[in-house]
């Protein structure tokens, strides 16, 4: 591609709106531009590293036996509503009505027209397993569109579904999908870890998650080095402590602690450290009742597990004000297990803690010197704590936290939507029963962008070299000034096309600093730069752009040398 062709603007300033490296340089270089709020187009370069992992997960999949259709993106309502999640996906779900007054929706997922199908096209246990795939375009109305390519409301995403008669076959297939998303992101040069996850709006009982670890990453990631452990914070395991509980060795005592509502106050005002304080927070119950949870000073609490627990509601609701101060007598901040009549769950840390401090259940007083047993019933345990760095595994390592960018999903969705659309095959005595599904999805534009956010420096992106858009870029300075410049270059570009290297030629007139700073920015893996001093010599100009290095090479060998470092020899 020559760059003369192509009217690509780039911005040496970072765009206001982009918060994340990825949606700055994407911008910067051209690779896409912003239509509306979560809506971008894909400019010609930015298109071809979005074919680029297209054809990659097109590849793996293929060669899993899985094959490839392509469903509507507008879906009609009734089938949402067979599933009952036409109401419970809520917001997030754009709807529409046809000029007949139809309702439908611009699809999210296509759980519900995939089973549409299954359940028309498979009859007989002998058709399965089947495992169907697509690469389609997906829109969620997110509430806050935000970091580009990684919160979007419209994106590209490959979405398999596979189709059994019997766990273990839906347990090989899920095991083959996850091995063929390692396979796609070690081709594409993109280290990823496989994390335990929850099944979310999917729904399903298994659950595993594929993410590109980066600092600007919205999940917290545990993982021990070293071990076959990684899950979702909001997933992972808080063990119970090892060491017993502390004999008491202080008095309880009410001191006042007037404006101190916040932890950090709390420690501030009487000198101690957030783990010798428990936190008191009230959610309701299934039965409007109040319920109260102590966790540890230091720890957060983990709405996904707390939602588990019996007689919490669903979703999780935290009490207001209005109903703290009824139930405990005092405002949120000051109120604590001691005295209490409703129900109490501790954290196991919590329950684990001696001579701790907790609210008064007294505007402006806390509690110094408490303890469980004593001065308070022995509480009901659960977990219900975020895990933090330096926590122990199942197996006892030790945990790190790291952020991660969600990059692809594995679910066993098991007879979820076969079983409310009937979706059934005749077993081999005959007999009906509804299939077991399993469904994958690659958020394949974000992997684009997570890409970049893990492969970037000061002066650009710096490409994989399975997701570049081009293999080379052939930059030509000063060639109105210089005719053997120009011709030795286009003849150099001819030769790169033929040796079926995908080279961006920089023919444009412009200042080679112009040109050097959009080569850096676009990432391309290898340049070449043809000058009118090294020609003298017959030489050319050879960079890597993960390199600081350069080197010079004789112009007649460049394609061979070339050939070579593409080909990894």
């Amino acid at each position: 591609m020559r760059l003369s062709n192509l009217p690509l603007t780039t911005f040496k300033e970072v765009p206001a709106d982009a918060e994340i490296a990825s949606h700055q340089l994407m911008l910067r270089a051209g690779l896409i531009r912003q239509l509306a709020s979560g809506l971008f187009t894909w400019m010609p370069i930015g298109l071809r590293a979005l074919r680029k992992v297209e054809q990659i997960v097109r590849e793996e999949m293929d060669r899993t036996g899985a094959v490839e259709l392509l469903m509507p993106a507008v879906q009609p309502a009734e089938l949402w509503q067979e599933t009952g999640r036409w109401d419970k996906y809520g917001p997030l779900l754009l709807r529409m009505h046809d000029r007949k007054n139809r309702e439908f929706c611009f699809g999210p997922t296509h759980e519900e027209v995939i089973t549409d199908i299954a359940r028309q096209e498979l009859k007989s246990y002998k058709q399965l397993p089947v495992n169907y795939y697509q690469i389609q375009t997906k829109f969620r109305d997110e509430l806050r569109p935000r970091f580009g390519l990684m919160r979007a409301r419209e994106f590209v995403m490959k979405d398999a579904y596979s189709f059994h008669l019997d766990q273990d076959s839906l347990d090989e297939t899920y095991t083959l999908m996850a091995e063929a998303y390692r396979a796609i992101f070690d081709r594409l040069g993109l280290p990823c870890k496989l994390v335990d996850a929850d099944s979310g709006a999917i729904g399903g009982s298994r659950s595993c998650e594929f993410h590109v670890l980066a600092d600007s990453g919205e999940d917290a990631i545990a993982y021990v080095d070293g071990e076959d452990f990684a899950m979702n914070v909001e997933l992972a395991p808080a063990g119970i402590p090892d060491e017993e509980r502390a004999d008491p060795t202080q008095d309880m005592q009410k001191v006042a602690t007037p404006d101190s509502r916040s932890i950090d106050q709390v420690c501030e005002r009487l000198a101690i450290v957030p783990s010798q304080a428990v936190k008191t927070l009230l959610v309701e119950g299934d039965k409007d009742e109040l319920i109260a949870l102590v966790l540890r000073g230091d720890h957060s609490l983990n709405t996904v597990k707390t939602e588990k627990l019996a007689g919490v509601r669903q979703p999780l609701t935290l009490a207001g004000a209005e109903q703290i101060e009824s139930a405990l007598g005092a405002e949120p901040g000051f109120v604590g297990p001691v005295g209490t009549k409703i129900r109490v769950i501790a954290d196991h840390s919590a329950a684990a803690a001696a001579n701790f401090v907790c609210g008064a259940n007294e505007n402006g007083y806390h509690l110094t010197g408490a303890n469980w047993g004593r001065d308070l019933p022995e509480p009901e345990q659960a977990d219900l704590r975020n895990v933090v760095a330096g926590d122990h595994s199942p197996a006892g390592g030790v945990i790190s936290i790291a952020r991660g960018i969600e990059v692809g999903h594995i679910f066993q969705l098991g007879d979820t939507y076969s079983r409310s659309m009937n979706a059934c095959v005749l077993d081999k005595d005959g007999r009906e029963q509804p299939m077991l599904m399993g469904c994958y999805g690659i958020g394949v534009s974000r992997i684009v962008a997570a890409a970049v956010e893990q492969n970037h420096d000061e002066k650009g992106i710096l490409w994989p070299p399975e997701l570049a858009p081009f293999q080379v870029v052939l930059v030509a300075l000063n060639t109105k000034k210089s005719a053997e410049v120009r011709s030795s270059a286009e003849s150099l570009y001819e030769k790169l096309v033929q040796a079926g290297i995908e080279v961006l030629f920089d023919d444009r007139d412009a200042r080679p600093g112009v040109k050097f700073a959009d080569a850096d920015l676009l990432g391309i893996p290898c340049q070449v730069v043809v000058g009118d001093r090294g020609l003298k010599n017959g030489i050319v100009e050879f960079r890597q752009r993960c390199s600081d290095d350069s080197r010079e090479l004789e112009l007649d060998g460049i394609v061979d040398f070339i050939a070579t470092q593409i080909g990894g020899g």
